[in-house]
């Protein structure tokens, strides 16, 4: 079963639960939305589903039968960058690890409202897009490229998540100054609410893929009782003579 808007370019969401009263209100919200929604109450299904007809975003629940939602999340991300929603009547954050681990975008928490998870919906999607400032980003060995969401370290492709990349571009255009988790969590999500933790597991997950040592790290430094801050003065890594700067076309007016 599923529901469809009659927006011929609505975006296009995939429900995937088990439950079937819960999938009916989700999609039920995000069809008022005006979102074209289809349905899946398993795994497999799900695949079939994505395959059929690309979805512009995943609501995926984490408690499956068979295949749970961080197989199907792996499954989906190996086909190609797909936003996704992961549902979990779990809180704690060894599962949101988990779920960043493969590539999922966001956490929504059973019992949730279903208004707020669709103006998660909206704010992911709106990430999703192409950026607006679309200029060359270049910094402590590091190369980001907003129009194609590419990046690179010292010429090596980074495998970024959608709100890694987006993590990294704020640092980037906003280096050398301390970030509040809540101001992160504002202008990289776009959320004037949620758990903060979300922004701390990103920050240690992109450490992981940017930094030499992350247990030191030198680019995303803690600011204790503050937040964080990208250090643009650091030192490139032993033997890269690049130094740490910003492309004069990148620099703002």
């Amino acid at each position: 079963m599923q529901q469809q808007s009659s927006g011929p370019a609505a975006a296009r969401v995939l429900v995937v639960d088990d439950d079937p009263t819960v999938a009916e209100v989700v999609a039920g919200y995000l069809d008022r939305a005006g979102y074209a929604v289809d349905r899946a109450g398993d795994g497999p299904a799900a695949l079939v589903r994505a395959a059929e007809r690309r979805p512009d975003l995943v609501v995926l629940d984490l408690m499956l039968p068979g295949m749970d939602g961080l197989e199907v999340c792996r499954l989906l991300r190996t086909r190609g960058p797909v936003p996704v929603i992961m549902l979990t009547a779990r809180g704690d954050e060894d599962d949101r690890v988990l779920g960043l681990e493969v590539g999922a975008d966001d956490y929504v928490t059973k019992p949730f409202s279903p208004r707020e998870l669709v103006l998660r919906v909206e704010s992911v999607l709106r990430r999703s897009r192409p950026a607006s400032d679309t200029r060359l980003l270049s910094s402590a060995g590091l190369r980001l490229d907003p129009a194609a969401r590419r990046a690179t370290r010292y010429g090596s492709e980074l495998a970024l998540t959608l709100r890694e990349f987006d993590l990294l571009a704020y640092f980037l255009r906003n280096p050398d100054r301390a970030h509040s988790r809540e101001d992160l969590m504002r202008e990289v999500w776009g959320w004037d609410f949620g758990d903060l933790s979300t922004v701390t597991v990103h920050v240690r997950r992109l450490r992981g893929k940017v930094e030499d040592d992350p247990a030191r790290p030198r680019l995303i430094q803690t600011v204790w009782g503050v937040g964080y801050r990208f250090d643009s003065t650091s030192n490139p890594a032993d033997g890269d003579e690049r130094p740490a700067r910003t492309d004069q076309r990148d620099r703002k007016d």
